[in-house]
């Protein structure tokens, strides 16, 4: 049986389109990226580079053949420049809104750049979107919206008060979708990522998500920190499945747009279990790791547990489960080893 989205898919290869991807060169953009053009899409991508990367570009040119790769538009611009955005969009039928600054603890430090980049490029990006009359619109929500509610898994309609300026600004990027939608009835879809990983996911800097940052503290050798005891939990989620959601929510029917929905597998993983996992992943593939983890106080703007229902994707967007977090790590583990590699 043919699932939605492997329907979307062959119909996206026999009627091809125009997509834009905000922060093309980063960790989701550039997954988008060569998911799209293995599908014969024609893609414009928009970044500057303040988190993305060039080397992340040059890898999907390498993962797709020269023609598709022919039909990728790149255009260096920032969504906080309204001229920028207008050019990125026209002539396009999908929008994929990636672009922001991620990181709760960056948004702390700097709440000021990232109310910028969140909010006034995010209003950039539906104002353009909306004059140039785009068939979809899809966005990049966080799980970070359900700041302080207690209750698991999380379910769309409920959501507490935000712990972070980063949550704050991932709320307000959703009320400003409904708002378009009553006042002009441009509808724009919010996708909530629950801790997506995967290839491409960058493991330096101050900010790098946990995955690849313990990944390449274990291949050096050095230590694994933990923060809190290790009961802290979330909901892993591998980058394929948020792939697999943008392309459902950008050709969704018309009664299922303008939502939001979780991009999560429904599961909950501790983070003693998440360092098991990761560390003998890695042993299979030759690398050792013997020693413990380190702990250390809780974050500041951290959530106890994270767990989210996928039952509103499944029932109205066609989400079918999609790859679990066992078989994500066994799946980007080798990518990460060979960049660690690259870069010594």
């Amino acid at each position: 049986m043919t699932n939605r989205y492997q329907a979307v898919c062959e119909q996206l290869r026999a009627r091809p389109v125009r997509w834009l991807i905000t922060g093309v060169a980063g960790f989701i953009g550039s997954n988008l990226l060569e998911s799209l053009l293995k599908l014969d899409q024609e893609v414009v991508g928009l970044d500057n580079f303040s988190t993305g990367h060039r080397r992340n570009l040059d890898e999907v040119s390498c993962a797709v053949t020269p023609e598709q790769w022919s039909r990728f538009t790149f255009i260096e611009g920032d969504i906080r420049n309204a001229n920028d955005c207008q050019a990125a969009v026209r002539g396009v039928t999908h929008v994929l809104h990636q672009a922001a600054l991620g990181s709760v603890p960056r948004s702390i430090h700097d709440p000021v750049t990232t109310d910028q980049v969140n909010i006034g490029g995010f209003l950039n990006m539906l104002v353009a979107s909306r004059d140039e009359n785009v068939s979809s619109f899809t966005y990049a929500a966080s799980s970070s919206t359900y700041g302080d509610h207690p209750a698991l898994p999380k379910r769309e309609e409920h959501i507490g008060r935000p712990l972070s300026p980063y949550a704050v600004t991932k709320y307000v990027n959703e009320l400003y979708a409904q708002v378009f939608g009553r006042c002009y009835g441009f509808r724009a879809t919010g996708l909530r990522y629950f801790n997506v990983f995967g290839k491409r996911q960058d493991p330096n800097g101050p900010y790098a998500a946990v995955i690849p940052k313990w990944i390449a503290a274990m291949m050096s050798g050095e230590d694994v920190f933990i923060n809190g005891d290790g009961e802290t939990s979330r909901d892993f989620c591998f980058v394929d499945n948020a792939v697999q959601m943008n392309l459902l929510a950008a050709t969704a029917i018309d009664e299922a747009r303008g939502d939001v929905y979780n991009v999560a597998l429904g599961d909950r993983t501790t983070l003693d279990e998440l360092y098991s996992a990761v560390r003998d992943t890695l042993a299979d593939h030759g690398v050792e790791y013997s020693r413990a983890p380190v702990y250390r106080p809780f974050r500041a703007g951290d959530v106890r547990h994270s767990q989210a229902s996928v039952d509103k994707a499944r029932a109205m967007l066609g989400y079918a489960d999609g790859v679990w977090l066992s078989d994500g790590i066994r799946i980007a583990v080798p990518w990460y080893i060979e960049s660690a590699r690259a870069s010594q």
